[in-house]
């Protein structure tokens, strides 16, 4: 009996063993022809509710990635490596590094060439690591095997060459994938475990909420938006007596912001993607427009004509007001809303990346765009109400004054778009210099005006002018005078996000006593001689420009190439001509002189614009993005690099490699004029390349 009883015992152990055993994934394994020489092998997963299996790109350090492993043959031959589709990416606490994962269903494919006529097998093994939030199931190998169909026609060989060459540069680039990964993981082992836990409080929903909310507000003060708010406080100063509905208009345009921020805005990269906000904020034609708008704003306020709506339109709106539709202030806010574009279009651009190809942070991107709207929409609902009060003040020559001074700033402000367009162009109409002597003009003539020296129609004879008049033109002529040694180069900080960069001054004191305590030599030495001395004949040299005392590299291979013989990092600036933020950038942080002498001596440059459209590249540079457009433009390859790879599409950001592509930081560096944090920044992609 006792054997008995230890028999039942070890026969119900080993089936409560096999009861317990998991297989959480199911495999199937399917052959598509694409051509008569080419198919593609197809592996499909469909993992049960709570389980993932990692990327073949997961950190090294992290768990086991898949991986697939084919067995050579004179059947066929391999084209690049095994396609998969986008992971899961997020910090794993355990792992202390970045772990990419796929749950639900998930297909990978790989395309061969067909050399055999004959049917035939492709045989070979795959292995990966199944878990979920408790637990793993140890590594697993299985075997695979395709039954592929004979070739129709006999391969190209040219066709099989590129599929062999494809391959070894699949194996390579996933070499250098890994290596980043790990580096990168290095990096980020040392990292503070309490700035770690902070980090993941500040990325609460409210939190972000209110940071996107407090941008918003911020961004009335940029060189975009600042100027509409004369055009918006015109408008709601002339259109209605009555205050009742002055303030439902003004809560109608407030809510129009939010709608186009929040609704349209998301349709708009859903539908046409983030790179529609690029076109609006830096192709030439919409900045010509907006700047002819403003110039006939500018023409009308001066009162050389008066710009009223056909009779039946507003007679219509009236009516649609009376009923509660508000069509004038979902225009005006429409028009906020796109000149905004120029400046507001990189951070919307950001969050409509996350919005359009991560589905787990839609409501973080979803909060972004509302708390944004709301921040930028609060100062001007709140502009548009205060008129209905200044009409029940007392009227007279100050109202016309009022809009004469809105003429002067939107003629200056309206020479911002001008610019970009001339910068997307190359036109080089409107140089640095030449900018400058405008505003001078423009903001001169204004401080007499405001002393009465000037009179436009409409305006009474001023016998004597008040203290506040007084101090606004001490101001004003105060600016005309911090304005001028920037015709000689001074780098005017204050306004540097609305001027041209500085390379497009002809005359800059800095730049020639650089030039001649330097000799522009390059020896073909390591170091070369002089501060500036790299290669003569770098691509694009020849039309883009460094910042004043800075001299890089225009393409991102020859940069690495470079750094790798001179065994210096590389400092990636994803700019553009059109970048308000940029030159911000160069003139509040860039100028330093510590930070200066760390990226000229110690860092290899280079400069990626994202906005450069005229310079064509050759066929066989040229790249087909993920929706099969191809990108011919440097501009758009430079972008698409940046969205790729950093899943990043604002401006200015910041990256630290080494020659083979390493990061050598644990983040990118974003918008941000702290110096200290900069200088930080360059240190630590310093000491990780040591």
């Amino acid at each position: 009996m006792k054997k008995l009883a230890t028999l039942f015992l070890l026969l119900g152990m080993v089936f409560t063993s096999f009861a317990q055993l998991l297989d959480p994934v199911k495999w199937t394994f399917s052959v598509r022809d694409l051509n008569e020489t080419e198919s593609e092998l197809v592996f499909t997963a469909k993992l049960d509710d709570g389980w993932h299996l990692y990327s073949q790109h997961t950190d090294p350090n992290g768990p086991l990635a898949i991986y697939f492993d084919f067995k050579e043959s004179a059947d066929y031959k391999l084209i690049g490596g095994v396609q998969e589709p986008k992971p899961h990416e997020e910090m794993d606490e355990v792992f202390n590094c970045i772990v990419r994962s796929f749950s639900g269903k998930v297909t990978f494919r790989q395309k061969i060439v067909r050399l055999s006529k004959k049917d035939f097998k492709v045989n070979g093994t795959f292995g990966y690591q199944l878990c979920n939030d408790g637990s793993c199931i140890a590594p697993e190998d299985r075997d695979f095997v395709f039954s592929v169909k004979g070739a129709a026609a006999v391969a190209d060989p040219a066709v099989v060459a590129a599929a062999e060459q494809e391959a070894a540069a699949v194996d390579s680039a996933v070499a250098i994938d890994q290596e980043v990964a790990a580096d990168t993981a290095a990096v980020v082992a040392v990292a503070d475990p309490v700035a770690a836990e902070n980090e993941k409080k500040d990325r609460s929903l409210l939190g972000i909420f209110l940071w996107a909310l407090l941008g918003g507000i911020v961004t009335m003060f940029t060189p975009c938006v600042f100027p509409m708010i004369p055009m918006t406080v015109n408008f709601f100063m002339n259109s209605t007596d009555d205050k009742r509905k002055s303030r439902r208009q003004a809560w109608a345009f407030g809510f129009s912001i939010v709608f186009l921020f929040a609704i349209l805005g998301a349709i708009l990269a859903l539908v046409f993607g983030p790179e529609a906000l690029y076109f609006i904020g830096t192709h030439w034609l919409p900045n010509l427009i907006f700047f002819v708008i403003f110039f006939v704003f500018s023409l009308s306020f001066f009162g050389l004509f008066e710009i009223k709506m056909p009779e039946k339109w507003i007679n219509k709106s009236d009516e649609q007001a009376d009923k509660g539709g508000f069509f004038a202030p979902f225009f005006i806010a429409l028009t906020t809303v796109l000149v905004s574009f120029s400046c507001t279009g990189p951070i919307l651009g950001a969050a409509l990346v996350e919005l359009t190809t991560s589905s787990t942070n839609r409501m973080v991107s979803l909060l972004t765009m509302l708390g944004f709207g709301i921040g930028f929409a609060l100062p001007f609902t709140l502009l548009a109400m205060f008129p209905s009060v200044l009409k029940n003040m007392k009227s007279g020559s100050w109202l016309n004054t009022v809009k004469v001074v809105f003429a002067f700033l939107e003629l200056a402000f309206g020479l911002k778009f001008l610019s970009m367009a001339d910068l997307y162009c190359h036109w080089r109409l409107l140089d640095r210099e030449i900018y400058l002597a405008l505003w001078i003009v423009i903001f001169g003539l204004l401080g007499f005006y405001l002393l009465g020296k000037l009179k436009f129609k409409g305006d009474e004879d001023v016998k004597h002018i008040g203290v506040f008049r007084l101090f606004l033109s001490i101001i004003d002529l105060a600016f005309v005078v911090y304005m001028i040694p920037g015709l000689w180069g001074a780098p005017l900080k204050a306004i540097s996000g609305f001027l041209p960069p500085m390379t497009t001054q002809d005359f800059n004191i800095e730049r020639t006593i650089e030039d001649n305590a330097a000799t522009v030599v390059y020896d073909g030495s390591a170091n070369g001689v002089g501060a500036d001395a790299l290669p003569a004949d770098r691509k694009y040299a020849d039309k883009l420009h460094s910042p004043a005392g800075y001299h890089g590299f225009y393409d991102l291979e020859e940069a690495k190439a470079y750094a790798k013989k001179v065994g210096k990092p590389v400092f990636i600036d994803f700019t553009g001509h059109t970048c308000a933020n940029c030159r911000e950038m160069e003139h509040y942080v860039w100028a330093d002189k510590e930070v200066k002498e760390i990226l000229t001596q110690k860092y290899v440059l280079c400069e990626l614009f994202v906005d450069e459209r005229t310079i064509e590249l050759p066929e066989d540079e040229w790249v087909t993005d993920d929706r099969g457009k191809v990108l011919k433009t440097l501009g758009q390859r430079n972008l698409y690099y940046e969205k790729s790879i950093y899943n990043m599409n604002a401006q200015p950001y910041y990256v630290i490699i080494d020659g083979d592509g390493k990061a050598l930081t644990k983040e990118n560096y974003k918008y941000d004029r702290d110096v200290q944090k900069f200088i930080n920044y360059l240190n630590e992609g310093l000491s990780n390349m040591k």
